[in-house]
Parts: structure tokens; sequence; C-alpha cells
């Protein structure tokens, strides 16, 4: 009986130290969990990741505190370095973007998406191009116009990085009707609600933006929405916009957002943060949010993440060839 009972005794203090059995399985974090954004506070990564900090925390579905943080600069560089100074440790996450990957493409950063570990793809957002609501510029047709008779004669304002989604998104549009897409008068800003703010006071002409970071100018009258880069209309809020395929230019493209960790997470630390953002996706809070604001809903676990990343990595890259911006 006592061989027994130090038998298991003994076992039990080599799981302990070797991280065996159950314990291992069962990781939680310990402390405080930190959502890195790439951009500044007031954009749409930033909104994104307080609705996510707010669900975790209310639902309870992290037993610990979850602070925001944002790091912008760098195209992004910034954010990841941080996120990496933190090798192995579950409780630091970024809110990533297509930005990593078009970054990279660009040779604007050396950080893609194999130097961290998958968690989830949460949604995927589209982008609107607009105006002051008193702007000359009709319509989507007139601005594209104007961009093939002159590239530079319009200031086109985004966030955060040259080569992101929000800029494929207008390039393509002026590329699909003959215009050169790599002349067009690009003005960068750290957050899409600094771009916002540009184009209400008249420093910029146009905005490309996520379609969450001009709603609520959209809808209360101060600006105008031209066009959407979904294959369709969008429901909601903008289902009255049209797309640019409905003004004659056949430009497509979507940003995806979603959660990555450090590199080196365990297994036990993805699959735990894996679960928490499954049974998030799964919440009315955060569907409501996604209608609200015209975000696709499209969850993919991890291992489906990782593979998400690889072929669309691949795409941009070749999107930025064609538009000369690789």
């Amino acid at each position: 009986m006592k061989r027994t009972a130090s038998w298991v005794i003994g076992f039990a203090i080599v799981c302990f130290i070797f991280g065996i059995g159950p314990a291992a399985a069962q990781w939680q974090p310990g402390r405080n969990v930190e959502l890195i954004v790439q951009a500044g506070p007031g954009g749409a990564s930033d909104r994104f990741a307080r609705l996510m900090q707010h669900i975790l925390t209310e639902r309870k579905l992290v037993d610990a505190s979850v602070t925001v943080v944002s790091k912008p600069g760098g195209g992004g560089a910034l954010a990841y370095n941080y996120l990496n100074s933190h090798p192995g440790d579950g409780h630091y996450l970024l809110v990533a973007t297509a930005t990593m990957l078009t970054a990279h493409a660009t040779g604007a950063s050396p950080f893609n998406y194999t130097d961290f570990s998958p968690v989830s793809v949460l949604s995927t957002e589209y982008t609107a191009t607009a105006v002051r609501a008193d702007s000359p510029i009709k319509d989507g047709k007139d601005l594209l116009g104007r961009l093939v008779k002159n590239p530079q004669g319009v200031s086109i304002g985004l966030s955060a990085a040259r080569g992101n989604a929000n800029h494929i998104a207008i390039a393509l549009a002026a590329k699909a009707v003959g215009g050169d897409a790599k002349q067009l008068k690009i003005v960068v800003f750290k957050a899409s609600q600094e771009a916002v703010t540009a184009v209400l006071g008249g420093h910029i002409e146009v905005l490309a933006s996520p379609v969450s970071g001009v709603l609520q100018h959209v809808e209360s009258g101060k600006l105008r929405a031209l066009a959407v880069n979904s294959a369709q209309r969008l429901k909601g809020p903008f289902a009255s916009v049209p797309t640019w395929k409905e003004q004659g230019a056949d430009a497509v493209s979507g940003n995806w957002r979603g959660v990555l960790g450090p590199k080196g997470l365990t297994d036990a630390q993805a699959a735990y943060w894996e679960g928490v953002f499954a049974r998030m996706a799964a919440t009315p809070d955060w569907k409501q949010y996604l209608e609200k604001t015209a975000l696709e809903d499209y969850y993919l676990d991890r291992r489906k993440t990782g593979s998400f990343l690889e072929a669309e990595y691949r795409n941009v890259a070749a999107i930025l060839k064609e538009i000369g911006l690789n």
C-alpha cells in the first residue's frame, strides 16, 4: 500500500515538473491578457479589439483581466516586435489584419504570418470609398474618371500603411478602368479616424476606409459612400451603396481580421484561445456587432487559420504585383 502511494506521489511530481497530463491540457491565463493592436486608438482595429475585450470579460469567457494595447507605427512592425518579445507567452495576443501580409509582400516589414502562432480568423471587412457630403465628386464612376485622367489630381487618405487592404481596394478599382494605380496620390494616417477627420476637414478629398470606420459619418450625412469593394452589396446600413463592380470596375477584395499569438505558443495555450474565440464568435453580442458594422462572419479555427494565411499571402502578393505595388 505504501509502495503504491509512493509511486503515485512520485509520478505526480514528475508530471508537475515536465508538464505532463491534464494540467498541460488545461492551460489558462494566470494574469492580465494584452490584446495588441497595430493601429492607433479610435481606428477600426482598435474598436474591433475593444469589443473583443468587452465580450471576453462581460461574458466571463476568460478568467483574467483583458486590456487593449495600441502599438501603431512601422506598418505594424512595432506591434509585431512587441508581440514576439514575449515568445511562448499566452498572455499576449495580436489583433491581426491583412496588413501583416501586405506589408511583408511589399517589403515594408520583415514579419510574416509564419513568425507567429495561428489562433483564429474572426471576420472579413470590406473597404468603403467615401467623400465629404458636399464633395464635387458625384459617384464612383466620377472618381474613377478623374483618377484615370490625372492620378495625382485627387488626394486619397487611408490607414495604416501603403499597400494594405484599403490601398488595394482603391488601386484595383483605378486599374480596372485603365488608371495607373502606382501614381495615385496616397496619404497614410495612423488610424482610420485620423483619415476621417482629415477628409471632413477638407485636407484630403477621398477616404478609403474599413466600412466600420465610416459607418457613423455616413449615417449622419457628413460623408457619402461612393462604393464598396465587395462582390455583392452589403447588408444593413451600406445596402444602398453600390459595389465597384456595379460601376464598371471589377475590383473585389477583402480584409480579414483575426488573432495571432507570439512565436512558440504551446499546443495547450493555442487550444485554450481557440476555444475562447470560438465561444466569443457564437455570442449574440458578436453577431449583433458584425451585422451592425457590415462585417462578414468568417470564423476559422487555428489549423484552418494557418492554411488560410498561407493561401491569402499568395493571393495578396499576386494582387500587389498586378497593380504595381510589389
